[in-house]
């Protein structure tokens, strides 16, 4: 049976009961800090704002595109009664 690895935030707190307030801590947060960051850089994810920004260009998208189907809908229906 495998083991199964405890859960990070147990190990992030049990490393930092050891290191207390040395600069060992303030080193190896550093550390943590720049590991987490370049793991999040390779995830492709866009900030907050970007995100914010593509959903109101993509809601306007949306209703422009219900417009015209609208549009099309109306004229289609004048073309047949013709």
């Amino acid at each position: 049976m495998a083991l199964k690895p405890p859960p990070i935030g147990d190990v992030i707190r049990q490393v930092s009961d050891l290191l207390g307030d040395s600069p060992l801590k303030t080193e190896a947060d550093r550390n943590a800090r720049a590991l987490l960051q370049s793991a999040l850089r390779r995830l492709d994810m866009v900030s907050r704002e970007e995100f914010d920004a593509q959903t109101e260009i993509l809601a306007r998208t949306r209703a422009r595109v219900e417009e015209l189907e609208a549009q099309l809908e109306s004229l289609s229906t004048a073309l047949e009664q013709d």
